[in-house]
């Protein structure tokens, strides 16, 4: 029997969430006909919410859980490990079962059988649009689901921190007043194999906040000089020729892909281009994602005042924006790239600090300031 809930959050969000599942697997099972997860009604994804909660809270010899549930039916995945005694779904099952589970990729399958929840066993494979609850760290839950056909990370849902809920804006991403920024997160098509879209920046936002160092990036157009009025010159770190192997393998064609590992290339090369961002200054790509410098110092254009004011958004539903100094957006990993955009309306940045945080800074012609968007519920 489900007992009633006592984390109140998961009661709140439940419905909404249950609504966004089913509005996408019908869409899914229309798209593509195939295999695609059955939809969880509000009260099983609420139980769900409320046990994986209260699991992250505990700790088992000293160390908090890092769990992730997936709500499928063994038949729904491809060659599961399946338990010969199924267990409740409880804190102290997950507690027991967590370090086991704890690498990437390897989901505890949950079912409900009756009027309970049973963890049946685990596995590596789980269907398009399929309900995934990740446990991240103490208190800290993100809902998520497999891209239909999926390529790259899974699709954010949801972030549950605390008493703090944060459902993501599927229309607009908070952004539709930016255009710049619209530009810099519009997915990139992929060949029809692929099916899901893919998208560079959202990669690379991921690979700089793996190395937990924090990391400045400046994207600038191609094929123009501008950028250098607002860069400490001699640069440290040049790269000569430029590292253009992301724009190469962006540019093969669809039998060229399949000839090669592509997306593995593609990802070695992106996370290439991150690890580059944990040296301490700027890193400089071109919007074709070649590389020109690492280690770059960031300064001030001659002509150009200092940056007074920022709007600053998220992309969450029922979000609104907020006007404030660059100095309360981070630190001076903030501040520089808030000068950078005033000085540079055509290019954008990317901050990552040290405690996860994750902004995206463009300029905004319609609001005639630097728009600063974080988007750390996309990338946990």
């Amino acid at each position: 029997m489900l007992s009633e809930p006592t984390y109140l959050p998961a009661r709140m969000v439940a419905p909404e969430i249950e609504a966004h599942f089913k509005q996408h697997q019908l869409a899914a099972q229309r798209l593509q006909g195939g295999r695609v997860a059955t939809a969880p009604d509000s009260h099983i994804i609420e139980a769900v919410i409320d046990i994986a909660f209260w699991s992250s809270m505990r700790r088992e010899e000293g160390r908090s859980p890092n769990i992730s549930i997936a709500l499928l039916q063994p038949s729904e995945s491809d060659k599961p490990l399946i338990f010969g005694q199924r267990l409740r779904l409880t804190t102290q099952s997950l507690i027991k079962l967590a370090p086991a589970v704890e690498q990437p990729g390897i989901h505890l399958g949950v079912w409900p059988d009756g009027d309970d929840l049973y963890i049946w066993g685990t596995t590596h494979s789980v269907p398009a649009i399929c309900f995934v609850l990740e446990v991240v760290e103490p208190g800290l839950l993100v809902i998520k689901h497999r891209r239909v056909d999926g390529f790259g990370k899974f699709v954010n849902v949801a972030v549950l921190q605390g008493d703090q809920i944060k459902v993501l804006d599927e229309a607009t991403m908070g952004i539709a007043d930016c255009p710049q920024l619209l530009k810099s997160l519009a997915s990139m098509p992929l060949p029809s194999y692929m099916g899901e879209s893919f998208n560079v920046l959202v990669q690379l936002a991921s690979s700089i906040r793996l190395h937990k160092r924090g990391g400045l990036v400046f994207i600038v157009p191609a094929g123009t000089d501008n950028w250098r009025t607002s860069i400490v010159h001699p640069i440290k770190y040049p790269v000569e020729p430029s590292y253009n192997t992301i724009h190469e393998l962006l540019q093969l064609t669809d039998n060229q892909r399949k000839k090669l590992e592509w997306q593995e290339s593609l990802l070695e090369a992106i996370d290439l281009i991150g690890g580059f961002t944990a040296v301490d200054g700027a890193t400089i790509i071109t919007d074709k994602y070649d590389l020109l410098a690492f280690g770059a110092k960031a300064a001030r254009s001659e002509n150009n005042a200092p940056v007074g004011q920022i709007i600053m958004t998220e992309p969450v539903a029922g979000g609104k924006a907020t006007k404030m100094h660059p100095a309360q957006s981070g630190g001076s990993r903030h501040l520089a790239a808030a000068q950078f955009i005033s000085d540079q309306h055509d290019a954008i940045a990317l901050v990552a600090s040290q405690d996860g945080q994750f902004t995206v800074f463009a300029w905004s012609v319609e609001l005639n300031m630097v728009h600063a968007h974080r988007i750390d519920v996309l990338l946990l």
